[in-house]
Parts: structure tokens; sequence; C-alpha cells
């Protein structure tokens, strides 16, 4: 690829400062000062250093070289986007970074890091590890890639969005209360409540300031008696601010953080270390603070939807399902007329259907719009300048969402462009059979996901496959499309599934070039009906995503008598719920698409 020259530049204006600082390294993160999912332009210092725009990455610059680290989702972008002659490739997970370092550096040697935008847990783990290759972890006051970022985008300024309580189920003075109880359970006088959707629930704002997430940047102290103070730009809040959070709420500049860490010596402050930055932890500390590592109190009582929430993320499921039944009503049409559109058209295509419903105020995140051996890559991304076209005989994947003022979904369809021809049709409906088995899952209160990710795997494990992601993530409601602490995959997670979650339902396969497939439904974790004589109360899952699937890409002879019925019942529900949205044509289109399975 050819030399990059901004790239070239800024890393040698890097090094500039790395010398006047007195460090060996410096360590760039995927991530800001606020450690969200999402951030705004201002802060994308990744990409201003290295040129990539994933989602996760860390680069390291060293006096004479550079390296960049992703994950098994980026391998294929990262050369795509970053210059091999400044840059190395390094996996994430196999070669992870503090390990490289340490050994790259040597004794006696500096690495420089910004606290801010790190939590403690990776702070302290970054530490020992460098320490036992005499390496010093460094924590900068000024960043450098601040420094040298002579046209940095200005902060966005829009002022925040007060939700109702016909929306919230429940005031903001009440849910401060709540919460100061539990942090007073956990013996500690106060919490920093660092995430900023935490803060957005328990103020019932919602914002503007990164994409797809509707957060108000910023961060609070959350007392025991329910007082709060806000730290973040004065100027986003709007009038009936004060009114609508009710008494004992305090807005403050960011800039007043540190005073009001200094006056908490001798005060005992709950902080999560795995959501936190280091930089509010490692100040408390100083100022004399005792901090209290526990989980974010917000985590589980925003994760457990209230009953007004839930009424508010099905009518927003219900809407976005006409809008998706609408496009692939339309996609099928295009195919019929031989017009094979490309990823980009396609994407544009959903969104503006969506964007007829006017509480649609963003995408829960970039349409994933894939065609052929693009939907391999479980994360892609379609270029606008050079988007893969719909071809014949193979499929399309559609992962997208919306965030509307009721809600927020994400939503995976894969479609069988021509004849997909029977080795697509095996995997999709292996896929599919774990995705009902999940589905039909039945467990006890103090399950994990973890326990149940087997659930929708086995399938493709009994005949040698797998995929290389989790299974289910949190959702949330007019917040994070994902959201903690509940998650399902193979990997440990200890947050147990309580009723009121909302939860992805998300296998697949990917063939690498060639093909991916992934049925994604969000489902409500909900109590059951006690069965006569059991001795427990069990819990399961209700599909709130309410769109067919695709089933020319199923091989029925594969699905016993109970799948096929499980789908039929789901089919039919869709088709009662959905069609008095749509049009003649669309509905038209449902009917063919809800069909029982059995039928021709």
């Amino acid at each position: 690829m050819p030399l990059t020259n901004p790239a070239r530049s800024r890393l040698e204006a890097l090094r500039v400062q790395m010398r006047r600082l007195q460090i060996d390294a410096f360590i760039i993160p995927r991530a800001d000062e606020y450690l969200g999912e999402y951030i705004p332009a201002r802060n994308e210092r990744l990409l201003w250093a290295s040129a990539f725009s994933g989602s996760a990455g860390t680069a390291i610059v060293l006096t004479d070289s550079a390296a960049i680290f992703v994950d098994g989702r980026y391998t294929v972008q990262v050369r795509q986007q970053v210059d091999p002659e400044l840059f190395e490739y390094r996996h994430l997970i196999d070669e992870p970074h503090a390990e490289w370092l340490g050994k790259r550096l040597g004794d006696g040697r500096r690495a420089g890091y910004d606290p801010r935008m790190h939590t403690l847990s990776w702070q302290k783990r970054t530490r020992e590890t460098l320490a036992r290759h005499g390496v010093d972890l460094v924590a900068l006051d000024a960043n450098p890639v601040d420094l040298c970022w002579d046209d940095r985008p200005e902060a966005a300024l829009r002022q925040a969005l007060l939700l109702g309580e016909e929306f919230t189920g429940r005031h903001s003075s009440d849910k401060r209360r709540a919460i100061g109880q539990a942090i007073a359970a956990k013996g500690a006088d106060c919490a920093l409540v660092f995430a900023a959707d935490s803060v957005a629930w328990l103020l019932n704002i919602r914002g503007f300031d990164v994409p797809h997430t509707p957060l108000v940047l910023g961060y609070a102290l959350l007392g025991t008696d329910g007082g709060l103070r806000f730290f973040t730009d004065p100027a986003k809040i709007p009038d009936g601010f004060a009114a609508h959070v009710g008494e004992g709420v305090e807005v403050l500049p960011e800039s007043a953080a540190s005073a009001a860490f200094a006056a908490l010596a001798g005060q005992r402050v709950l902080a999560d270390p795995d959501t936190a930055n280091a930089w509010c932890q490692l100040a408390l500390e100083r100022a004399g603070a005792a901090l209290v590592a526990a989980q974010d109190p917000v985590l589980v009582p925003k994760a457990c939807k209230n009953a007004v929430e839930i009424a508010c993320m099905r009518a927003a499921h219900v809407r976005d399902a006409a809008a998706e039944c609408r496009f692939l009503a339309w996609l099928d049409a295009e195919i019929a007329a031989g017009r094979l559109h490309d990823e980009a058209t396609l994407a544009d295509t959903l969104y503006e259907l969506r964007a007829q419903d006017p509480w649609l105020k963003d995408l829960s995140f970039d349409t994933i719009s894939a065609a052929g051996g693009n939907a391999a890559m479980c994360h892609y991304r379609h270029s606008d300048e050079h988007p893969g076209r719909l071809q014949m005989d193979g499929v399309y994947l559609v992962d997208s969402g919306g965030q509307y003022l009721d809600g927020t979904t994400d939503i995976t369809r894969t479609v069988a462009i021509g004849d997909p021809g029977p080795e697509i049709r095996r995997m999709a409906t292996l896929v599919m059979k774990g995705h009902i088995a999940l589905d039909q899952a039945r467990f006890p209160r103090g399950t994990t996901g973890t326990q149940l990710d087997v659930l929708a795997r086995q399938f493709l494990w009994r005949e040698g496959f797998d995929y290389d992601h989790g299974t289910g993530h949190g959702v949330g409601n007019f917040l994070s499309v994902h959201e903690g602490p509940q998650r399902i995959a193979k990997a440990w997670n200890s947050a147990e599934l309580l009723p009121g979650m909302v939860v992805s339902n998300e296998p697949g396969y990917y063939k690498a070039d060639r093909y991916g497939i992934r049925h994604e439904n969000l489902v409500l974790v909900k109590e059951l009906d006690k069965a006569t004589g059991a001795d427990h109360q069990m819990l399961g899952f209700e599909p709130i995503t309410l769109v067919p699937f695709d089933r020319r890409l199923l091989d029925t002879a594969l699905l016993d008598a109970s799948e096929i019925a499980w789908l039929d019942a789901y089919h039919r529900r869709v088709a009662e719920t959905v069609a008095p949205l749509l049009d003649d044509a669309a509905r038209a289109w449902l009917a063919r698409a809800t069909r029982p399975l059995a039928a021709a």
C-alpha cells in the first residue's frame, strides 16, 4: 500500500513529545476518557495516530518503531488501513500488548499511558506485567496525541433530552435513593458512577455526544442519600432539568472533579475497577479516600427493565419489525427483477425505511451489510466507495438496529440470494437449531449466560464447527446496544440472568471468503408459570424481535417436529403482529415468508 504521509508525520510528532516526557513507549488504546463503546470524532486518538478505524485495538509507539494490536475481527481491516512500513501487525489475544511491550523494552525503560483512557484493573495488570521485565508504567498528565493534534475536531454541543416517566417508568429521585441504599449496604459513603449510560439511566436523560448511543458524556458521585454531583458540560443541560430530576442533583464542569475528590478524604468511595477509568480512582486515593472495589451499583437495576420499559421495548420492536419487513420485501422484489444492489445501497435503503418512524433518533450501530464472502467477517463494515455487490446463489447478511425514543433494537437476518445450495442450507439449519434450543431454554434463578451458551453451539459442535463470537449480549432501553452485566458466551460471566433483562440470541457460522450466517433475535428474560409439583420457579426467554427467518435457507429434513413447531408458531406471531403495519405488497410478502414450513 502507498505510504501514508499523515501517519508518518504524526508518529514523528508523537516521538518528539515522548522525548520531552522522557518515555520510551506510549500506549494508545481505542478508547477515550469515558471508556464507552462509541467515541466522538474529537477523541478518536487511535484513528488519528494509525488510520485504523476498528472498534477494538491498541497501538504502541516506541522511539524507533510501532505496533498495532487487533483481535481476529480486524485482521483483514488492519491491513487495509494501516501502513505496514510504520506499524507491525500483532494479535491482541495471542500476543497481549503488555507482555510484548515488556519484552521489547527491557529493564530500566519507561512506558507512558494516559490514565483517563484505561480502567484501574488494566492499570494494575499492566503495571505488574511490565514490572516483571523491569519496565515502569508512567501515568502522564497530558496525552501526547492531544499535544500533536492541531486540527482536532471541536466537542459537539447538543442539549440533553429529558426522558419522561412514560418511557422510564420511574422517577430519577426514586432511582437515586434506591441505589444510595445499595451503596450504604456495601459499607461505602458514596459511589463513583462512571459509565455514561448508568448516569443517563439514573437521571432519566439521553444525549447526542457520541454516535449510536444516546449519551451525555460525563460521570457522577452518588451519595447514600441519593444526592448526585454530575460532572459534565453544563451547557448541555436544558431548561427544566432541575424539575425533571428532583432535588439533590448538582451539575458541575468536569474541571471541578479534582476538588470534589479532594473533599472525600477519609471517606469510603465505591468504584468499579473494571469500568471506571484509572484517573478518577487514583485521584480519589491520592486525596485520602478509601476505594471500595465493587461492580457499578447501577448495572443490574438498569438491566432489569420495569413494566413500562418492557412495554416500550415491545412497541419499538414491532415498529422496527415493520421497517425490516418492508426492506426484506423490497429486496426480494429487486432480486426477482434482476437488480443486484451493492451493500451501501442496501444499508441506506434499510435506514430510510427505519427513518420513516418519527421516534427514530439514530441507528444503534453501523449497519453490517455484507454480501457473499464479506458476510464471513462477523463485524464487517462495508465501504461506501467500493461496496460489495449481491451475487446470485449465495447469501446476504444484514445486522442492524435502531435507537428509538422507546427502545433499542438489534436484529440479524441472513437472506438467500437465488439458490444458495445444500451446504449453506445445511449450515444455516444447524445455526437455526441452536437458536431455537437457546430460545426454548428453561433455567432456575442463579443461572448465568455462560451456562446456557452450549445450547446454541451444540449442533455445530456435533459436526465439528463453531463460531468465534459470543452468543448473546445485553441490550439497553434507548441506551447501549451492548449492555452489561449479562452476557451469553463461552467465556465465564458471573452475572445471573434475571427477569426484565434483554439479551440477544445470535449464533452463527462463517466460512472464510465464502459466506456467513447469523440468526439473531432479542429476547426478554421472564418468569414462567410454575409447573405443577415443581420445586423451582423457572425462567425463560420470550422473543421481542418479530421478523421472519428466511425459510429458503432451512433444510426441513434436519429439523425435528418440535423445531418446526417453534418456527411455525413464531412466524404466526410475526404475521399477526406486524401485518397491520404494512402496505398490501409487503403484507403479501409477509404472508409468503411466514407460511408453515410444511407448506409448499
